[in-house]
């Protein structure tokens, strides 16, 4: 079991940080590629963007939600169900991937001309979603293999394995956003197929670190593969919660950049850029999020609950020193980062001054998110989802006054991320203190 020394807690948190900041560096590098290519380009881009991490998140709703049941497993030490419940992720996450892809080749061109006010736009959307989605094969395995590593704190393979993604997602834009080499010049196509490719690249790295693994020799994991309707459905008490709040929070998002679309192009242009620097907060965000899950699981399943709450203070701690360090140039140089995403100056004074206005809001997430990471990690995720409704809810309701009813400016709309990061805290925060969160058995 791990220990919860600082340095054994940055053991796990880096290289899922250092993943996330390769991933956040590849989104600014297609962003900044797209916006010097085409707006239409850029803006599309974020939108089908978003609508495809919303889809996503289905798959990476199981991925989490075996991450917490093999992190109880090792906790527990039986050791021999691993392999087992790898190959029933592995199945559950196809079957649901099947059923996204076949939505997205045959439903979704039509859906976003539908709500769409800009046509163009909306042509844009649907070709470069529509390639995407092949990708969600590779993920069916990157996500279920990853869950696996995470859980036994072996984040480092996960790193590798982005890094192959993220440099060869780099270096394929290159070649196919603008044509170079005697490649063709693809524009959006092109970062859609330079996506999709390295994905692929990137599955393939992480099932050789599998392969070659020293656990799937001893505890034979691949030898175990299987598919168990008992595994599965725990697999769905655990992660549809979590699959279906993700969904929520990711659509949430979809929806507020639809609003923003209809309101107009500068207001959206504006708003990706927003989006593309805010992935760099979610770095250590998401970097102590696993951290916290993998922890709070393995503890209770080696029933050493009393210490989660040390736990919890240094990776809040640990949290909100590297979101200072990667994040804090929102705050004193804006136009800088701004710059690095979107070089026209039309939009460069909006951005900066948004950009800085909500920078505080993603601090008190990243405090507030290990409270809601412990619920997650102990195994009641339909508390989860519930705090995940109630936010949403609020958020959406905020966006639509703010936008359709009291006619706000972009400036005043950003701050819905108040709103909607605050609720989340309280309720967490009541809700461990109100409840007994640690007796969850699965």
């Amino acid at each position: 079991m791990l220990n919860y020394k600082y340095k054994t807690i940055l053991s796990i948190a880096l290289p899922v940080m250092g993943a996330s900041f390769i991933q956040s560096i590849v989104m600014i590098t297609d962003a900044s590629f797209l916006s010097r290519y085409s707006t239409v380009a850029f803006d599309a881009s974020g939108n089908a963007g978003l609508i495809y991490v919303t889809l996503f998140v289905a798959l990476m709703g199981i991925g989490d939600g075996s991450q917490i049941v093999f992190a109880r497993r090792i906790g527990q030490k039986k050791f021999k169900e691993l392999g087992l419940l790898l190959g029933t992720t592995i199945w559950t996450n196809l079957i649901l991937a099947l059923i996204l892809f076949f939505g997205i080749q045959f439903f979704m061109s039509d859906a976003l001309f539908y709500y769409s006010r800009h046509a163009d736009i909306a042509s844009a959307q649907g070709k470069f979603i529509e390639i995407r989605s092949y990708a969600l094969f590779f993920a069916v395995f990157t996500l279920s293999i990853n869950a696996y590593f995470f859980a036994s704190g072996q984040t480092s393979k996960v790193l590798i394995s982005s890094i192959v993604t993220a440099f060869s997602n780099v270096f394929l834009d290159y070649l196919l956003i603008f044509g170079h080499l005697g490649f063709p010049e693809m524009g959006l196509e092109g970062a859609a197929w330079a996506s999709t490719i390295a994905d692929g690249l990137g599955m393939i790295t992480i099932s050789f670190l599998l392969i070659f693994s020293k656990e799937n020799s001893m505890y034979g994991l691949l030898k175990n593969l299987g598919f168990k309707f008992k595994a599965m459905r725990s697999l769905f008490r655990i992660g549809s919660p979590m699959m279906l709040q993700g969904f929520l929070a990711l659509s949430t998002w979809t929806i507020f950049f639809t609003l923003i679309e209809q309101l107009g192009k500068f207001e959206l242009t504006v708003s990706q850029n927003i989006r593309v620097v805010y992935m760099l907060a979610f770095v250590p965000i998401w970097g102590f999020a696993a951290t916290t899950k993998t922890y709070v699981s393995q503890y209770l399943g080696g029933n050493r609950k009393m210490e989660i709450a040390l736990i919890q203070k240094r990776i809040q701690r640990l949290t909100m020193f590297f979101l200072f360090l990667i994040f804090h140039g929102a705050i004193f140089y804006p136009e800088t980062l701004i710059q690095w995403i979107n070089p026209n100056p039309l939009y460069l004074k909006e951005s900066a001054a948004i950009l800085r206005m909500v920078s505080p809001s993603i601090f008190l997430f990243g405090f507030i998110n290990v409270y809601y990471q412990t619920i997650s990690g102990s195994g009641n995720t339909k508390i989860t989802m519930y705090i995940e409704f109630i936010c949403v809810f609020l958020y959406l309701l905020s966006a639509y006054l703010f936008i359709k009813i009291f006619d706000f400016s972009i400036f005043q709309i950003w701050t819905v991320e108040y709103i909607y990061f605050g609720s989340l805290g309280l309720l967490s925060f009541w809700y461990l203190k109100k409840y007994v969160w640690h007796d969850k058995i699965f």
